[in-house]
């Protein structure tokens, strides 16, 4: 099996199931970048440099998983946000000493998200609204200085993707003790319910998109015809297989 794709220097990791439970106690920030804004690394400099410095990528996109394999010949395995968060949510049932920080991007939303993590077990649990962020000047020092202090086992950012991988990059480089950061965005939402009903077969059958765009069409409608760049940015780029 391909353990790695180097696509625009971002180095994607190529797991399954197994190789989830060999992964998920590695401490650094994970990522799982969409295909709309995959497709735009070219234009957001701060952005990019966000998952080029990723310790782990993975294969987030049902579209660049499909573009690798036709225009490529390389196969992976598509591991959504979705599907990270459903085997993260088992580990911790069974891990329930575990403490986690959510990040998240309003008071409601915090309220959903520690309400569905003591709903299956987690007991240390805490939680910080973000402000709103400037990408090319983010930093948070009241946020660093929480981090420091309670020192949590796992941070997940739920916020705004394009963001939320910038600032996985400065809280990585910033704060003392070493953790896993879970850079999944909004995807807590598909299982507090405050996002499109996505479930597993809709995630294997790669019909997320159509939930989401069914689910909030003007939203994603300006999101998913972006995402069509990604098709000549894998055709004219290198991609090197390891």
């Amino acid at each position: 099996m391909i353990r790695q794709v180097i696509f625009k220097n971002i180095k994607f990791i190529n797991i399954n199931d197994e190789t989830f439970k060999k992964i998920i106690s590695k401490k650094g920030y994970f990522v799982f970048p969409a295909a709309p804004a995959l497709a735009l690394i070219e234009h957001q400099k701060n952005y990019y440099t966000s998952l080029k410095h990723s310790d782990f990528a993975l294969f987030d996109s049902g579209l660049f998983v499909i573009l690798l394999k036709i225009l490529k010949g390389i196969n992976v395995i598509k591991f959504s946000g979705y599907k990270f968060l459903k085997f993260f949510f088992e580990y911790l049932k069974i891990n329930k000493d575990k403490s986690i920080l959510c990040i998240d991007p309003d008071k409601d939303n915090s309220k959903s998200n520690k309400s569905f993590l003591k709903k299956i077990g987690v007991k240390n649990i805490n939680s910080y609204v973000a402000p709103h962020y400037n990408q090319n000047k983010l930093k948070d020092k009241k946020l660093i200085k929480l981090i420091n202090k309670i020192k949590p086992n796992y941070i997940l950012t739920n916020i705004g993707g394009g963001t939320q991988e910038i600032l996985g990059l400065y809280l990585k480089k910033n704060i003392k003790k070493k953790c896993t950061i879970i850079c999944t965005g909004a995807a807590i939402a598909f299982f507090t319910g405050k996002q499109a009903p996505i479930n597993s077969l809709i995630d294997k059958l790669y019909l997320g998109w159509l939930v989401r765009l069914i689910f909030n069409p003007i939203f994603y409608t300006k999101r998913y015809i972006n995402a069509f760049k990604l098709i000549s940015l894998v055709f004219n780029n290198p991609i090197k297989v390891k």
